[in-house]
């Protein structure tokens, strides 16, 4: 049996059961998504995207579907919370990939903007969910993207009516517990409509010691003079694979920031797609990736200057030790027409053994007269003389070296405009430099589970 075909024939054994316990529109996006998975499949390694991301090994396995929606016995809010010092924001979890709704931060913003269950906004406000739901995801030819609306049954939504203003930044925590192997397909519906302005940060945190597999699906919508902030932090565990599309339509005037930080995972492919549909519109989009061992983290991004007078300006590092294997491929298209465009793209690698392998492709397409583009790639090792000047100084080797790569991964934390989760951040990959796997001191897990770093 293919890896496509167990998938394919579940869903068909269990098409009810995933209906029954689900909502109207969902459900009735599935069947193309079916067939479309059944047409096409996976991507391979033979398709340049995905060259260095086994898709089929990462979906093999023998994972579990909670497709009955079996009730996980554990309240996040009891054993689960994030003190970072001025990080105040309103806490929200999908455990594996449902909502939960038993408890939640206190009602504080404008009763109209909602915050929630994907399940109870499509009861709540059917009328906008069909009109955003499964908009961008549903025209990419991607079987993971597929196979995730094929089988989510709830996820989170973040609604942000004309006019308002969410003052306080919102916090998802994606808690995955599971006794058994576990596959997830978690879905992430953010809609801002005109004159708006909101933040969200997303973190993972895997437990236990089974294999997850996240297959995640992310919809951003940002509507004329819209500001929106989105950030995610991956602090996984070694068995925990993940594979994420985000996609992002922008309107006139909006203006967003886009950052990742990927320090703890196993296999780890990032899709992001932004495309600009009004003119003016900005956005800032980067990541941080700190890997060693044999993790593996794939980013692949595509920025589709489809009118004038739009800037994007992308920045993503890595820094790798040991064995990691990671690559980076960015797009920016600039159609024909899009005059006025300024697109800038930069991807830098810093690999401190020579045991590391990096794979970068940025790629620059300009149809369009009059524009300000550039493009580039470095990877390297860490400055010799930079470590000579310090050691000279009394500096221990140990702690050049991570002084040096502490330097070159400042600019991406400059682009994060959230300033507790940057000097939260600056913690963490320090820790991480020292090659301390633990979780962010701010987060606490109590019961069964580590209590805190």
């Amino acid at each position: 049996m293919t890896v496509v075909k167990q998938y394919t024939d579940l869903y068909q054994q269990a098409k009810g059961l995933i209906d029954k316990h689900s909502a109207h529109i969902l459900n009735e996006n599935r069947e193309a998504a079916y067939t479309l998975l059944k047409a096409t499949g996976l991507p391979s390694t033979s398709c340049q995207d995905y060259a260095h991301t086994d898709l089929h090994a990462m979906f093999a396995p023998d994972y579990g579907l909670n497709l009955n929606r079996v009730e996980i016995p554990v309240n996040p809010y009891e054993v689960f919370s994030c003190d970072v010092p001025n990080l105040s924001t309103n806490l929200y979890f999908l455990v594996n990939d449902s909502f939960y709704s038993k408890q939640g931060p206190a009602k504080n913003q404008e009763e109209d903007i909602f915050i929630g269950s994907l399940i109870d906004f499509a009861a709540k406000y059917p009328l906008i969910a069909g009109k955003y739901y499964n908009k961008q995801a549903g025209k990419r030819q991607d079987g993971t993207v597929a196979m995730n609306t094929m089988f989510a049954q709830d996820g989170f939504v973040l609604y942000v009516p004309k006019g308002k203003v969410l003052e306080k930044p919102v916090q998802l925590i994606n808690y995955m517990v599971s006794e058994t192997d576990l596959m997830v397909n978690r879905r992430i519906l953010i809609i801002l409509e005109e004159n708006t302005e909101a933040k969200l940060l997303v973190c993972d945190h895997a437990l236990n010691d089974a294999n997850y597999l996240i297959n995640q699906v992310a919809e951003i919508f940002i509507a004329e003079n819209a500001r929106f902030d989105y950030y995610e932090l991956e602090e996984n565990t070694r068995k925990t694979n993940k594979v994420s599309s985000t996609f992002l339509n922008q309107k006139a005037n909006s203006n967003a920031v886009v950052n990742g930080v990927s320090l703890t995972n196993g296999v780890t492919r990032n899709n992001i797609f932004v495309t600009f549909k009004g003119e003016g519109a900005e956005n800032h989009l980067s990541g941080i990736v700190i890997a060693d061992g044999n993790q593996k983290v794939d980013n692949f991004t595509n920025i589709d200057h489809a009118v004038p007078h739009c800037h994007s300006n992308e920045l993503f590092k890595y820094v790798l030790n040991d064995e990691a294997e990671c690559a980076f491929a960015g797009r920016i298209h600039v159609r024909q027409g899009a005059d006025k465009t300024e697109a800038y793209q930069s991807n830098k690698n810093l690999c401190a053994t020579d045991t590391v392998k990096m794979f970068t492709r940025p790629e620059l397409e300009i149809y369009a007269d009059d524009v300000k583009c550039s493009h580039g790639a470095t990877v390297g090792q860490l400055d010799q003389q930079a470590l000579f000047y310090l050691r000279s100084r009394g500096i221990s080797e140990q702690e050049a070296r991570l002084l040096l790569m502490y330097a070159f991964s400042a600019d991406v934390l400059e682009m994060i405009r959230l300033e507790p989760l940057k000097e939260r951040l600056r913690m963490l990959i320090e820790k991480r430099f020292k090659g301390e796997l633990s979780r962010c001191r701010g987060c606490a897990i109590h019961g069964n589970a580590p209590s805190e770093c």
